[in-house]
């Protein structure tokens, strides 16, 4: 009994073991399958699945199959799609001049499962992909859009609106373009077409020409007159600078002749005050000249006073002395004769 049940307990953990392995390796060969399997695309992509089960499409990523399903890609990012009308074959507006004409259309297939699998059925995933082919697609209805809209606006309207005139053309266009949407248009080049690009034996040719030449010889005149009025107005101004420039030399030459009076009367004044002080310093030393000289005189004078007096004195004391002597040889000869008696 013990090893019957030790027989069943053994069966029953190797079946345990039998379906965890088996499960595992389900799990890893899904697991496998879905890295291997699972289709992830960038942005700016449609990927469209058919095959088994109803056709899909997705802008992310989906499980593709080997053998029961097939993947193309569709680029759905924006592409430029450009119209040239230049020459011969410039737009003809209504004026009938012609214009030399660049336009670029943005256009993308409309990220809608819809709208991709009708451009999918209609023209191939490769073909929406191609930027090539889709102006090809596009290049006769654009550039009728053009041709319409243009007939709407003279020359100078489509130079001078030409955000109406975009806006003209995208109405015209519409946006929905059978699974494609215009986004945006864009003028990149726009100019009057060259004369000697145009047919005169074109009546539409020469009726722009016309227009043209007319044009041209207003605006010749235009000019004239205004270049005419420019050097009027130029002249106006070199004569009323000229007539201030002098007015500005008037009031300086006066200014100058002015201040050198000025200059010249203060030198006067200072000459005046000069020869004054010099006068009353030269009349200073000649007072003092004459003092000196009369105080040398009035010495001299005293001097010989002096002289004269000491002379006198000494002719007094001369006489008294001869007087004396006299006096003395008198008594000596009155003495003598006296004694000879």
């Amino acid at each position: 009994m013990n090893i019957h049940q030790n027989t069943l307990a053994l069966l029953g953990l190797d079946n345990f073991w039998i379906l965890a392995i088996g499960f595992a390796a389900l799990f890893f060969i899904l697991l496998y399958a879905f890295v291997n399997c699972f289709r992830k695309i960038e942005k700016g992509t449609a990927l469209i699945r058919t095959g088994l089960g109803e056709t899909k499409v997705t802008f992310s990523g989906m499980m593709v199959f080997p053998v029961i399903h097939r993947a193309e890609l569709m680029d759905i990012s924006l592409k430029r799609v450009e119209i040239d009308r230049t020459g011969k074959n410039g737009l003809i507006c209504k004026d009938n001049m012609r214009a030399d004409i660049k336009v670029a259309f943005f256009v993308r297939v409309n990220n809608v499962v819809e709208d991709v699998l009708n451009v999918a059925a209609v023209i191939g995933c490769d073909r929406a992909s191609s930027e090539a082919e889709i102006r090809a697609l596009f290049d006769a209805k654009f550039s009728e859009a053009l041709k319409t809209v243009g007939k709407q606006f003279d020359f100078i309207q489509l130079y001078e609106q030409r955000d109406q005139f975009r806006q003209q053309i995208l109405k015209v266009i519409g946006t929905d373009l059978n699974g494609f949407v215009l986004d945006d248009a864009a003028i990149d080049y726009l100019e009057q077409t060259p004369l000697e690009m145009l047919d005169r034996d074109n009546i539409l040719d020469s009726e722009g020409m016309k227009k043209i030449h007319s044009l041209t010889a207003e605006q010749a005149k235009l000019s004239n007159f205004i270049q005419n009025d420019k050097d009027k107005v130029i002249k106006q101004q070199d004569v009323e600078a000229r007539e201030a420039i002098l007015e500005l030399e008037r009031q300086l030459a006066e200014t100058e002749a002015k201040q050198a009076r000025e200059v010249e009367i203060v030198k006067l004044r200072e000459q005046a005050e000069t020869d004054k002080v010099r006068e009353e310093e030269n009349q200073k030393a000649e007072k003092a000249r004459i003092t000196a000289e009369e105080e040398v005189e009035i010495a001299e004078e005293n001097k010989q006073r002096q002289v004269l007096v000491a002379l006198r004195n000494k002719e007094r004391t001369d006489a008294v002395e001869i007087e004396r002597v006299e006096r003395e040889r008198m008594l000596e000869e009155i003495e003598r004769e006296r004694v000879t008696e």
